[in-house]
């Protein structure tokens, strides 16, 4: 065993103190209060380059150290862990200085913009062993893991094509054309494609298998930023299912429906609605209203527990997957 696993194996048997870099929107309810009362973890430090905002979010949530420097909770010795929260443009700047500072991490999806940035990060915690965590919650989500189960116990039959349609109307903020980080294309080149399509495509990979190969059609049909608003895919899967998807954020409607056909059946779900989760097929046929927790992210940092501290758990979340999730982004928008 390394020096460097020789001290992680010794830190990551007691309490693990997290800091946040990027206590925004996504930490107040989302994500911040699981890395507090999740039993083993210890939510210790914020830090947000605005400090009197970074000392309202540690007064809020009872937080005792505040930084507008992230160098120095990186490098505070108290802090164990770090959880990378900010837009996803920054995301590879925090990360390496992370594995520099030989601390596992768990980075916002997604991973980063690109492929290429991701893969620096992935490479960066492989060569020191440092445990590397992507918040793709999805996947640990109870709901999720009953459409698994229906997969895994066989009953629609062979999977031949799983489908996914996500339209949006533009919101008041895209038609005001008011700046949001979530449509520049320097930071998100496929806008809410990036932020919401993602998931999805995550998802797909765990409960179908990775995909081999990825085509796509991409537009900014209304001009209302700088990102594309409008995409169009197909892909294979390494088992061989087929798929498809179209993002589409100029609509009249919200639409959010996947559907999975089997050889003996089908399976239909929403991947943002709390709509049922419906099953039928030759053998089956159920419908489940599966609820999410408040805090959606609490089974992923449950898991990132399980994983470090009792080691009786593999997380379905890690670098490696969230690798291939930017891979499939980056071959539907033509960048690979």
């Amino acid at each position: 065993m390394s020096t460097v696993e020789k001290s992680h194996s010794l830190k990551l048997n007691k309490i693990i103190k997290w800091g946040i870099i990027g206590c925004g929107n996504v930490t107040e309810v989302k994500s911040g209060p699981p890395y507090k009362t999740t039993t083993g973890f210890e939510l210790s430090a914020v830090m947000r380059r605005d400090l009197d905002k970074a000392k309202d979010y540690a007064q809020r949530h009872n937080i005792s150290k505040v930084y507008n420097n992230a160098d120095e909770l990186i490098n505070d010795g108290e802090i164990d862990a770090v959880y990378i929260a900010t837009p996803p443009d920054t995301h590879k700047f925090y990360a390496l200085k992370v594995a520099a500072a030989n601390k596992p991490c768990c980075i916002e999806k997604p991973m980063t913009p690109s492929y290429s940035e991701s893969l620096a990060i992935y490479q960066a915690f492989k060569e020191k062993k440092l445990p590397l965590f992507v918040a793709y919650y999805r996947r640990s989500l109870p709901r999720f893991n009953q459409i698994k189960e229906w997969l895994d116990n066989n009953y629609i039959g062979d999977v031949r094509h799983i489908n996914w349609c996500l339209n949006k109307p533009a919101s008041d903020l895209d038609k005001s054309k008011t700046y949001n980080w979530r449509t520049d294309a320097k930071i998100a080149p496929g806008g809410y494609f990036d932020d919401l399509a993602s998931h999805g495509l995550d998802l797909f990979t765990y409960l179908l298998g990775n995909i081999k190969e990825a085509h796509g059609i991409s537009d900014n049909q209304q001009r209302l930023y700088t990102a594309k608003d409008a995409v169009t895919a197909c892909w294979v899967h390494e088992n061989g299912t087929t798929g498809s998807g179209n993002w589409n954020f100029g609509c009249d409607a919200h639409t959010d429906k996947v559907q999975i056909f089997g050889s003996n059946g089908s399976i239909q779900f929403s991947i943002f609605h709390d709509n049922p989760i419906i099953l039928n097929s030759d053998t089956k046929s159920e419908e489940l209203f599966i609820e999410n927790p408040k805090h959606i992210q609490s089974y992923h940092i449950e898991g990132m527990r399980d994983m470090l501290i009792n080691k009786n758990y593999i997380h379905p979340s890690l670098g490696e997957s969230a690798l291939h999730t930017n891979w499939i982004m980056d071959k539907i928008l033509g960048k690979l």
